[in-house]
């Protein structure tokens, strides 16, 4: 097979591509910018394109298929010579549909819990040597890839996001896997640019489940009162098996599944939801209770979600994917809940189109007041970059409803800040989707006053 992608340096897409090279396929692609670590992963494998920039020349007749990513036009020059010689174009959802519709596939959908579910079920599955394929939305310890698909794998595990498939496909990506087994973790509004209401946004999941196959499982958290009107509401052929949080108890900061007295790596609520919900998808594909809670005490957690960067006498530095509303008040609660002894200093970075809107802002309200200081950071130059009127401090406490909250605009104000402090007996929490400006937060960690 000869497969072409447009825009290879997306996240999904150069794993994707990587993931088909290594079956045998003969993959090449094209991008007018590819970041870190996509290049150097994409030169690895031998198909970083050798220069940047869109080519005709680069679709030809004898390519099977083109795989078009998010980044790229509707107008690139390169989709347009494919349409134009008739060649099939795909979605990567659509690409990756196409090539595991053949096995058992789960699909793992949600606002919030997605990559940390999908993680922990490719943990367990790996802990017991199982031959899976799989798409994950984040790079995993002991995992080469994002991507794998093979022949052989009965299964597939899939990570099913709600944002849109492609520049000409403005379907919801999870609405095109075709899930045999499905998670609902939970709806909150997300994505205003393309949902602008949140009965919009919910009606997306209401398809996702009409798009399982026909007497599938729809494994759902019961506890998110939208999720669980919604999956009532349902008319779909399909068995419902609802999840909460399972029996637990915290002991010296270390959360233990009762009465099992498994001791976890991961902790929080939301965390402790996400693997119920990983238990019965495993449960699902033959593995008992207890050989999950015997593989799931080694998972140390998904990257960038609540991961420990720093931890030094009664001082822990997080680092948190965190970025809308429900994930912002979710993980805060997780960090008080587990040391409620120590002070709280959450620190989130806005940067995402959605928080940066000044109606979307007000979803904001109350979600840091556990915090014992909150800070809200936004870098001035993204105002700059996204063309909006930059908010005041006043702006900003308006919206959370909390006028103790402080406002930074400048990551060396920030970094003054935090270094000021002393957290002897306290934990930072630093959440973003973004990168602070590019700060260096471990060294931030090392320098903080304990």
């Amino acid at each position: 097979m000869r497969i072409h992608f447009i825009a290879i340096g997306g996240s999904a897409m150069h794993n994707l591509a990587i993931a088909l090279q290594k079956k045998g396929f003969n993959v090449t692609g094209s991008d007018d910018y590819i970041f870190e670590p996509s290049k150097s992963r994409l030169d690895k494998y031998g198909i970083l394109p050798k220069s940047l920039g869109w080519d005709e020349s680069n679709v030809t007749s004898e390519l099977d298929a083109v795989i078009l990513g998010m980044h790229a036009f509707p107008d690139n020059p390169e989709l347009l010579k494919a349409k134009a010689l008739g060649i099939k174009v795909y979605s990567y959802p659509e690409y990756v549909y196409e090539q595991s519709k053949e096995k058992l596939r789960v699909v793992i959908g949600g606002s919030h819990g997605k990559t940390t579910i999908t993680s922990m079920i490719l943990h367990v599955l790996d802990f017991y040597s199982k031959d899976f394929d799989y798409l994950v939305g984040a790079q995993l310890e002991g995992f080469d890839t994002m991507v794998k698909i093979t022949d052989s794998a009965p299964v597939i595990i899939i990570e099913g996001d709600e944002y849109l498939a492609s520049p000409i496909d403005r379907r919801p990506k999870f609405h095109l896997y075709k899930a045999n087994i499905a998670v609902i973790s939970g709806i909150a509004w997300d994505h205003i640019n393309v949902f602008p209401t949140f009965a919009n946004y919910a009606e997306q999941f209401s398809i996702f489940i009409d798009t399982i196959e026909p007497n599938g499982k729809l494994i759902y958290c019961e506890l998110d009162k939208i999720v669980d009107d919604l999956v009532k509401s349902t008319t779909a052929s399909v068995e419902k098996i609802p999840y909460r949080i399972p029996k637990h108890e915290v002991r010296d900061g270390i959360t233990y599944l009762i009465p099992q007295e498994t001791a976890l790596r991961i902790f929080g609520d939301h965390n402790l939801m996400n693997l119920n919900a990983a238990r019965l998808v495993c449960a699902q594909l033959g593995l008992h209770e207890n050989e999950f809670d015997q593989a799931i005490k080694s998972f140390k957690g998904a990257a960038k979600r609540l991961e420990l960067l720093s931890s030094e006498g009664d001082t822990n530095v997080y680092k948190d994917f965190a970025h809308s509303p429900s994930k912002l008040t979710a993980t805060i609660e997780a960090v008080k809940l587990q040391y409620p002894n120590r002070k709280l200093i959450a620190c989130i970075e806005l940067h995402t189109f959605s928080s940066l809107n000044k109606e979307f802002l007000q979803q904001y309200e109350y979600t840091m007041d556990k915090a014992d200081i909150a800070i809200v950071y936004i870098d001035e130059q993204t105002f700059l970059h996204k063309k909006i009127i930059p908010y005041a401090e006043s702006d900003v406490q308006l919206a959370f409803k909390n006028d103790k909250l402080l406002f930074f605009n400048k990551s060396e104000k920030l970094e003054e800040y935090l270094l000021g402090l002393n957290f002897n007996k306290s934990n930072l929490l630093l959440m973003s989707s973004g990168n602070f400006s590019g700060m260096d937060l471990i060294e931030l960690a090392r320098k903080l006053k304990i």
